[in-house]
């Protein structure tokens, strides 16, 4: 069997992984010291890493893909680790800046964030186009009798 291997999308998804783990403990402890539950009527703090946690799920399987793919499509490079890289510092940025422990974490965690999957989406929309790609047809199947 021959496999391809993706050092920077398995590097990437391993760090991203690792951070999942912190992001959920975090959520977790906070839970525990308030004895369970959702609580986020109580808890500012629970709140903000709750949703730090979510916010980090609603990008990160998007860039992972789009990483991966480019990667496959083009081979491991030096810029694609340093977009990885640079998607990561982010989304460790942005929760501490939503608790206030970082000034601007926030923003540079969701600018890094938004800039990441704007510019790998692009990219990835790109390569087909530059490689001389022609348009796949859509064929209409007929209905079997």
């Amino acid at each position: 069997m021959n496999l391809t291997l993706l050092p920077i999308t398995l590097a990437s998804a391993g760090a991203a992984a690792l951070l999942n783990f912190w992001l959920a403990f975090r959520v977790g402890l906070v839970r525990a010291s308030l004895g369970g539950g959702l609580g986020y009527l109580e808890s500012d703090l629970l709140l903000a890493r709750a949703r730090a946690h979510s916010n980090f799920a609603e990008y990160t399987p998007f860039v992972l893909i789009l990483i991966g793919a480019i990667e496959l499509a083009e081979g491991p490079s030096t810029w694609l680790g340093f977009v990885s890289a640079a998607f990561l510092v982010g989304r460790i940025a942005h929760p501490l800046g939503m608790e206030g422990r970082l000034v601007q974490g926030r923003l540079i965690g969701q600018i890094l964030a938004m800039l990441t999957l704007l510019g790998l989406g692009l990219y990835a929309l790109s390569l087909p186009l530059r490689a001389g790609a022609a348009p796949v047809a859509l064929h209409h199947v007929a209905a079997p009798r």
